[in-house]
């Protein structure tokens, strides 16, 4: 395991991604996005993600550089495309074309289409949250094999389809932000646990290739392949559906068919509706609901094994305090992955070495 000062993660991330093509502007945001996503505990959407833009880069299935285009203008409704762009930069810039769209009608309904890995969804949902807005997020995935098996089934039909709700913080209660993929686990928390060398902690989140459950997190990266399961069992797998349909289908960039099921690479489509509560004309009664409720809920008592009743949101903010201070792990095999990718694109082992070194544990 190695140990790297998030700052220093930064830079040398920002440097992989300006290896492949990116500006410094860009690479800034793509790599602080990646970091964030590592100091908030969420691994899977984190760094190691990094090699994999890189390769997309190269093979050209992710377009640096590339900019929104705005397909439909009606009302609160937006239609946008992503142009298989950085989905650090679309999906910011695409929050920031629907945050106008409320201050200027209340609300906004966003679809997004064709853009290239969107990572933690919860940082679009922050981003409408800090204006005081509440937002919700369906997303779908194609471009690659399918990793989630229906309810019922053992064969991968869809992807883990994230699903996030963010409610804006009041002078009581930080902001709550329930972001998850609608499978047991995300796919890039299976690849953590696998380049990790460790078996899945919970029995009943993936299937073999024969259908029956497995620790492994290997399944997922042989051929053929296994699968992963919803969580909640139908509820989850409905939910994903939901996510497929509404953000496929009516952002227009297509629901996870067989023919979109190919290829090496991740297109994301979303469709988010942003509200701006203020617009009910409730007198402030929503943030004072919001506080009471979040205060009922966290006075229970806690059950074994736990210090305290947390919601939504708050574990990512402990996580992050602790990082910051202590660094980010990052797993052996993922920074060997880094850095073979970041040498094949004109970087050396000391961009590496230099980072990585003082902090090995």
């Amino acid at each position: 395991m190695i140990i790297v000062e998030h700052k220093a993660l930064e830079e040398l991330v920002k440097k992989m991604i300006q290896a492949v093509g990116s500006n410094e502007n860009e690479a800034i945001v793509v790599a602080n996005n990646l970091v964030e996503a590592n100091l908030m505990g969420h691994d899977s959407h984190g760094v190691g993600l990094a090699p994999r833009y890189m390769s997309h880069a190269v093979t050209g299935t992710l377009t640096p550089g590339a900019e929104i285009t705005r397909i439909t203008d009606n009302g609160v409704y937006l239609l946008l495309e992503g142009n298989m762009g950085y989905g650090q930069i679309i999906g910011r810039d695409a929050m920031k074309m629907g945050i106008e769209k409320v201050k200027e009608s209340g609300a906004a309904i966003v679809g997004l289409r064709n853009v290239h890995h969107l990572g933690r969804i919860g940082a679009w949902g922050e981003m409408c949250a800090r204006e005081g807005f509440i937002s919700i997020h369906y997303v779908n995935a194609t471009g690659h094999k399918p990793y989630v098996a229906p309810y019922g089934g053992y064969e991968a039909r869809y992807s883990t389809n994230p699903y996030c709700t963010a409610i804006p913080a009041t002078e009581k209660t930080p902001m709550l932000v329930l972001d998850m993929a609608t499978s047991r686990v995300a796919q890039g928390k299976v690849r953590v646990a696998h380049y990790a060398e460790k078996e899945m902690p919970m029995p009943d989140a993936l299937v073999g290739p024969n259908g029956k459950l497995t620790t492994d997190p290997g399944v997922m990266f042989r051929d053929p392949m296994g699968a992963l399961l919803s969580f909640g069992e139908h509820k989850g797998y409905g939910l994903a559906l939901l996510c497929d349909i509404l953000a496929g289908g009516l952002a227009g960039g297509g629901t996870a068919r067989p023919e979109l099921n190919t290829g090496e690479t991740i297109r994301n489509n979303m469709l988010t509706i942003i509200i701006d509560p203020q617009q009910f004309n409730s007198g402030g009664s929503f943030g004072a609901e919001f506080d009471s409720l979040v205060e009922f809920v966290k006075s229970g008592q806690p059950a074994e094994g736990f210090d305290k009743i947390r919601v939504a949101g708050e574990p990512e903010q402990e996580t992050m305090a602790e990082r910051k201070l202590k660094g980010v792990p990052i797993d052996t095999n993922t920074w060997e992955e880094m850095e073979k990718l970041g040498c094949e694109n004109g970087m050396t082992a000391d961009d590496f070495k230099v980072v990585a070194d003082p902090m090995i544990k």
